[in-house]
Protein backbone atom coordinates (compact mmCIF):
# COMPACT_ATOMS: atom_id res chain seq x y z
CA UNK A 1 0.00 0.00 0.00
CA UNK A 2 1.43 3.21 -1.06
CA UNK A 3 1.84 6.19 1.60
CA UNK A 4 -1.09 8.51 0.24
CA UNK A 5 -3.13 5.39 0.61
CA UNK A 6 -2.26 4.18 3.98
CA UNK A 7 -2.32 8.17 4.98
CA UNK A 8 -5.82 8.80 3.53
CA UNK A 9 -6.61 5.07 5.65
CA UNK A 10 -5.64 6.63 8.66
CA UNK A 11 -7.23 9.88 8.37
CA UNK A 12 -10.64 7.97 7.48
CA UNK A 13 -9.96 6.36 10.44
CA UNK A 14 -9.97 9.40 12.54
CA UNK A 15 -12.67 10.38 11.21
CA UNK A 16 -15.06 7.61 11.73
CA UNK A 17 -13.67 7.55 15.72
CA UNK A 18 -14.46 11.76 15.28
CA UNK A 19 -17.87 11.45 14.16
CA UNK A 20 -18.78 7.88 15.62
CA UNK A 21 -16.85 8.04 18.86
CA UNK A 22 -16.83 4.40 20.88
CA UNK A 23 -17.45 4.67 24.63
CA UNK A 24 -18.91 8.57 24.65
CA UNK A 25 -20.93 9.10 28.17
CA UNK A 26 -20.64 8.77 31.23
CA UNK A 27 -20.11 5.97 34.21
CA UNK A 28 -21.93 5.87 37.36
CA UNK A 29 -21.49 4.59 40.65
CA UNK A 30 -18.03 4.54 42.31
CA UNK A 31 -16.29 5.16 39.12
CA UNK A 32 -12.88 7.05 38.73
CA UNK A 33 -13.56 9.93 37.36
CA UNK A 34 -11.15 12.40 36.04
CA UNK A 35 -11.03 15.95 34.24
CA UNK A 36 -8.51 17.48 32.18
CA UNK A 37 -8.10 20.22 29.78
CA UNK A 38 -5.97 21.92 27.27
CA UNK A 39 -5.71 25.59 28.00
CA UNK A 40 -4.11 26.11 24.23
CA UNK A 41 -6.44 25.07 22.18
CA UNK A 42 -9.24 24.34 24.47
CA UNK A 43 -9.91 21.05 23.98
CA UNK A 44 -11.48 19.28 27.68
CA UNK A 45 -12.32 15.96 28.61
CA UNK A 46 -14.35 14.01 31.49
CA UNK A 47 -13.13 10.35 31.44
CA UNK A 48 -14.98 7.91 33.95
CA UNK A 49 -13.21 4.51 34.27
CA UNK A 50 -14.39 1.45 36.34
CA UNK A 51 -11.81 -0.39 37.78
CA UNK A 52 -11.86 -4.01 39.33
CA UNK A 53 -9.65 -6.22 40.36
CA UNK A 54 -6.46 -4.17 39.17
CA UNK A 55 -8.46 -4.43 35.53
CA UNK A 56 -10.30 -1.45 33.71
CA UNK A 57 -13.49 -3.10 33.36
CA UNK A 58 -15.12 0.11 31.53
CA UNK A 59 -14.28 3.15 30.89
CA UNK A 60 -16.00 6.28 29.27
CA UNK A 61 -15.83 9.81 28.12
CA UNK A 62 -17.34 13.13 27.25
CA UNK A 63 -15.84 16.52 26.13
CA UNK A 64 -15.09 18.81 23.53
CA UNK A 65 -12.67 19.24 21.49
CA UNK A 66 -10.59 18.67 18.03
CA UNK A 67 -10.95 15.64 15.66
CA UNK A 68 -7.49 14.32 16.77
CA UNK A 69 -8.39 14.95 20.62
CA UNK A 70 -11.88 13.52 20.16
CA UNK A 71 -10.94 10.55 18.12
CA UNK A 72 -7.54 10.11 20.36
CA UNK A 73 -10.64 9.48 23.34
CA UNK A 74 -12.37 6.89 21.49
CA UNK A 75 -9.37 4.72 20.85
CA UNK A 76 -8.17 5.45 24.00
CA UNK A 77 -11.19 3.96 26.00
CA UNK A 78 -11.96 0.99 23.05
CA UNK A 79 -7.86 0.56 24.24
CA UNK A 80 -7.92 -0.17 27.60
CA UNK A 81 -11.45 -1.53 28.22
CA UNK A 82 -10.76 -5.22 29.73
CA UNK A 83 -6.81 -4.16 30.58
CA UNK A 84 -4.86 -4.57 33.72
CA UNK A 85 -4.27 -1.41 34.91
CA UNK A 86 -0.65 -2.43 34.46
CA UNK A 87 -1.05 -2.96 30.78
CA UNK A 88 -3.48 0.39 30.25
CA UNK A 89 -0.60 2.48 31.37
CA UNK A 90 1.76 0.65 29.75
CA UNK A 91 0.02 1.35 26.32
CA UNK A 92 -0.05 5.14 27.35
CA UNK A 93 3.72 5.13 27.43
CA UNK A 94 3.82 3.38 24.07
CA UNK A 95 0.91 5.84 22.73
CA UNK A 96 3.38 8.65 24.22
CA UNK A 97 6.18 7.48 22.18
CA UNK A 98 4.37 7.09 19.08
CA UNK A 99 2.94 10.28 19.11
CA UNK A 100 6.52 12.27 19.72
CA UNK A 101 7.75 10.32 16.64
CA UNK A 102 9.80 8.16 18.87
CA UNK A 103 10.80 4.55 18.74
CA UNK A 104 8.18 2.56 20.61
CA UNK A 105 8.29 -0.99 21.68
CA UNK A 106 5.04 -2.38 20.70
CA UNK A 107 5.58 -6.04 20.07
CA UNK A 108 3.29 -7.88 22.90
CA UNK A 109 0.46 -5.36 22.40
CA UNK A 110 -2.04 -4.92 19.26
CA UNK A 111 -2.43 -1.02 18.72
CA UNK A 112 -5.64 -1.48 16.71
CA UNK A 113 -6.95 1.88 15.59
CA UNK A 114 -4.60 3.89 17.53
CA UNK A 115 -1.37 3.66 15.39
CA UNK A 116 -3.67 5.80 12.99
CA UNK A 117 -2.75 8.65 15.34
CA UNK A 118 1.00 8.13 14.60
CA UNK A 119 1.19 10.50 11.77
CA UNK A 120 0.22 13.69 14.15
CA UNK A 121 3.89 13.43 15.62
CA UNK A 122 4.57 15.15 12.13
CA UNK A 123 2.55 18.42 14.16
CA UNK A 124 4.11 19.05 17.41
CA UNK A 125 1.09 21.41 18.25
CA UNK A 126 -1.38 18.93 17.82
CA UNK A 127 0.77 16.19 20.59
CA UNK A 128 -1.11 17.63 23.26
CA UNK A 129 -4.89 16.72 21.38
CA UNK A 130 -3.40 13.25 20.92
CA UNK A 131 -2.27 12.56 24.70
CA UNK A 132 -5.21 14.66 26.50
CA UNK A 133 -7.66 11.35 27.21
CA UNK A 134 -4.39 9.11 28.07
CA UNK A 135 -2.77 11.64 30.64
CA UNK A 136 -6.28 11.57 32.23
CA UNK A 137 -6.04 7.92 32.09
CA UNK A 138 -3.03 7.70 33.64
CA UNK A 139 -4.02 10.27 36.19
CA UNK A 140 -6.66 7.94 37.00
CA UNK A 141 -5.54 5.13 37.34
CA UNK A 142 -2.53 6.23 39.07
CA UNK A 143 -4.43 7.79 41.84
CA UNK A 144 -6.32 4.89 41.98
CA UNK A 145 -2.97 2.71 43.07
Amino acid sequence: MSFNNLDNLYRQVIMDHYKNPRNKGSLEDGSLIVDMNNPTCGDRIHLTMKVEDGKVTDAKFDGEGCSISMASASMMTQTIIGQDMDKALKLSHVFSDMIQGKDFEDEDMDLGDIEALQGVSKFPARIKCATLAWKAMEKGLNEQQ
